[in-house]
């Protein structure tokens, strides 16, 4: 190309440039913006809503680049932790196959000191209310809780950031805990929550996993809308572990004594079932799930004025009133995507989601005292189902969002709007 036809491209483009902004008032890249991430197929997250949040923040929203800056600061946490396995505790579960998961319930104590014919201590004996601190550091309980917090944290700092460093540790976590041969946990909880001696597992333990393996379920949603690192391979193969744990928790005893409880235990259950029927492509036994769950959960579970009466019946009612709305509201999250819409669901007596959360408005706003029994008070632990309530349209909950005190970390909501448990304690 000769200098005067160079020249004249040149001017040409310069034109072009002036046209766009006169027309459009913005420069010419930003006139064909990147196109958007893809919706990932979350089963408690909204993907759509999460794309939509990651558009503006490629569009420079201020608000949301200081919540990813929290969110990196816990994601970066993670990045020279783990990664964990179930085959590395002191102790295997009974039976001795050490890719059983194991979990010990807290309160019970050994009578004897270990030896190699009784490794245990055995006799148990149960001290209410004082933990017994081998449940945290004997068994795979504190180490299931660390994969599950930190491929969510690292899923959606990937997600947001495209930071390469949180797709490819959360994919390592993740295969080293359930997939990798040497490494992998068997697809089944039958000694959760064990007693040594007593009973080799409960299915109370089952809440162990129900309470926060769905967040897991997300961040392996978020990682197949094309994490690098996090292969074809590995998806399909965290389908089939999540396929066998769903048909454990169906099928075994243990899941069905599970699904027969009345209190939070019976709520988690159910939402941590639709997930996985969700998440491994069972939409029919999703969508069953949550639709039974208002005549089988709300009905009994709710009074007409929105207390959750076996929750409040509890040494910690705050604590497990608003863990059982979690569950509520996760369920209510998995409903949307399945044509259930679980927050109008009116019971016999007026029972709601709103009306139980709303319940707890006047504490969680700090305008008056918890009436109920509560050993550790802490007012953040009801921010999450706040802002669930108020997504879902509850005015109360919207108006009240102002006077929420914020939770230890910040409040993340805009970035992963799935109610958590905020003030986390044993669960039981």
């Amino acid at each position: 190309m000769s200098a005067p036809a160079r020249a004249g491209s040149r001017l040409g483009v310069l034109l072009a440039a002036v046209v766009c902004l006169a027309a459009t008032g913005v420069p010419p890249a930003a006139a064909h913006p990147a196109a958007a991430p893809p919706v990932p197929r979350t089963a408690v997250l909204d993907g759509a809503r999460l794309q939509r949040t990651k558009v503006r923040l490629d569009h420079g929203d201020p608000q949301l680049r200081r919540s990813v800056e929290e969110l990196k600061e816990r994601a970066d946490n993670w990045l020279d932790q783990g990664p964990w396995t179930v085959v590395d505790k002191p102790k295997p579960a009974p039976g001795g196959d050490v890719h059983e998961y194991l979990s010990q319930a807290p309160y019970w104590w050994p009578t004897t000191a270990p030896t190699t014919d009784n490794p245990w201590g055995c006799p148990y004996v149960q001290r209410d209310g004082q933990r017994n601190p081998e449940v945290d550091t004997g068994t795979d309980r504190q180490d299931v809780e660390k994969v599950f917090d930190s491929t969510y944290d690292l899923s959606l700092a990937w997600y947001y950031t495209g930071d390469q460093r949180y797709a490819r540790k959360a994919g390592q976590v993740l295969r080293t805990w359930f997939l990798a041969p040497a490494t992998r946990m068997n697809p089944d909880l039958d000694h959760g929550q064990f007693i040594p001696c007593k009973y080799d597992g409960r299915a109370i333990g089952i809440i162990d996993f129900s309470q926060s393996y769905t967040s897991v379920v997300d961040a392996i949603a978020l990682l197949g809308t094309g994490a690098p690192g996090w292969t074809r391979a590995d998806r399909t193969a965290m389908t089939t572990w999540n396929s066998d744990f769903l048909g454990w928790l169906k099928n075994s005893a243990f899941g069905q004594e599970e699904n027969a409880a009345a209190n939070n235990h019976g709520t988690f259950y159910d939402m941590q079932l639709a997930a996985l029927a969700y998440a491994t492509g069972d939409d029919a036994l999703a969508r069953r799930t949550v639709l039974d769950a208002r005549a089988r959960r709300i009905d009994p579970q709710i009074a007409a004025d929105g207390g959750q009466p076996q929750e409040l019946a509890r040494t910690r009612s705050w604590h497990y009133s608003t863990f059982d709305l979690v569950a509520y509201t996760r369920l209510a999250a998995i409903g949307g995507h399945v044509g259930v819409d679980l927050w109008r669901y009116r019971g016999p007596d007026g029972q709601s989601l709103f009306k139980a959360v709303d319940h707890l408005l006047p504490a969680a706003t700090g305008a008056a005292a918890w009436p109920y029994p509560e050993l550790e008070f802490h007012r953040y632990a009801a921010s999450d189902v706040v802002h669930a309530a108020a997504d879902a349209g509850d005015a109360r909950a919207r108006a009240a969002l102002p006077r929420l005190e914020a939770p230890p970390g910040g409040d993340l909501w805009a970035l992963r709007p799935a109610a958590e448990q905020l003030d986390s304690i044993a669960a039981g």
